[in-house]
């Protein structure tokens, strides 16, 4: 790189870890924290039927299984649409 370019850079204020922090991503983080604090706060008993059996567990399990099966499934659809 010549001094120009190097020079350049630095004034601009861009680094290679400019992209980080997108409003994209810090939004996602917010919602993924609100998610977190909303499944923990919820913790009593509770019964819970999938299909036939029924199921004793905490709360916040359920809802926390329900979010990474939600995620997971996402996941996936965004991963098929780059396809």
């Amino acid at each position: 790189m010549s001094p120009k370019e190097t020079s350049g850079a630095s004034r601009t204020g861009t680094s290679r870890f400019s992209g980080a922090f997108t409003p994209g991503r810090i939004a996602m983080t917010v919602v993924a924290v609100l998610t977190l604090v909303f499944i923990f706060e919820n913790t009593r008993e509770v019964r819970i039927r999938i299909l036939i059996p029924e199921v004793s567990m905490p709360l916040y399990l359920a809802l926390l299984a329900t979010a990474v099966l939600g995620a997971a499934c996402g996941y996936y659809a965004a991963a098929r649409r780059q396809k």
